[in-house]
């Protein structure tokens, strides 16, 4: 906020934000405009209906009730068909689980686009992940949760490989190991956040915290491991993540 203030730069309005969501998913979604337009109708008609019916004062009442319930039932339509047009998008797509986590960091989840392990075939270029088994993190009061997507074999070896490494910087702390896709024992993209906020909390926030400190000494997939030292040695215990 300090920094808006200083740059002079002013955030986009509420109306400005909805305005830009609006572009972007009709961009992938062409009908979305006709589905806001039934909701906001059919809501201002059922609801101005019912003043009418209750005559009198009711009638302006509901009316002016109608109007942002309108637009409401809108914004709601349009998120809802927006969640699903960027789904059926990340389909298939390599690095669609990264890109479903995006909105877990409001959630109390530490989690990023970019995959923490990749196992690409060789001779693939860098920008062309077809093909490649990669894993995902994310970290939440639930413990630690290692996404994998790609082929089945070289995918569950990313994963057990990846767990050994995370197990070590927080021993004691859940390791959820999943393989993103639709097939049996695997998590659908569209329903990794869903399943995520139904987990049942294990670890307290200062503990996440402690933890999301510990895993970022990891080295990423860009960057190598500093010289002379060896992130996988160090050793956590419960009561050193409450500070105690």
């Amino acid at each position: 906020m300090a920094d808006d203030k200083k740059t002079g730069e002013k955030q986009p309005g509420r109306i400005a934000q909805i305005r830009q969501s609006y572009q972007a998913i009709k961009s992938i979604d062409p009908k979305i405009g006709w589905f806001m337009l039934l909701a906001a109708v059919a809501t201002f008609v059922v609801i101005a209906g019912i003043g009418f019916v209750l005559g009198g004062f009711w009638r302006w009442y509901m009316i002016l009730v109608a109007l942002p319930a309108a637009a409401l039932a809108a914004v709601v339509v349009m998120n809802r068909r927006g969640n699903t047009a960027m789904y059926n998008a990340l389909d298939g797509q390599p690095g669609a689980s990264g890109a479903a986590l995006m909105g877990m960091g409001k959630r109390g989840w530490f989690t990023s686009q970019e995959p923490v392990a990749v196992d690409a075939m060789r001779g693939t270029k860098v920008t062309d992940m077809t093909g490649a088994a990669m894993v995902f993190r994310a970290l939440g009061r639930p413990g630690i949760i290692l996404i994998g997507e790609g082929p089945a074999g070289r995918v569950q070896k990313l994963l057990k490989a990846e767990e050994k490494k995370v197990s070590r910087v927080a021993p004691g702390v859940p390791i959820h190991l999943w393989v993103a896709g639709e097939g049996e024992d695997m998590v659908s993209v569209r329903k990794l956040g869903s399943k995520m906020t139904r987990m049942r909390p294990v670890l307290t926030k200062d503990e996440v915290s402690v933890v999301n400190k510990r895993l970022k000494s990891l080295p990423s997939v860009r960057s190598a491991i500093p010289a002379g030292v060896d992130p996988t040695k160090v050793r956590m215990s419960r009561s050193s993540l409450r500070g105690k």
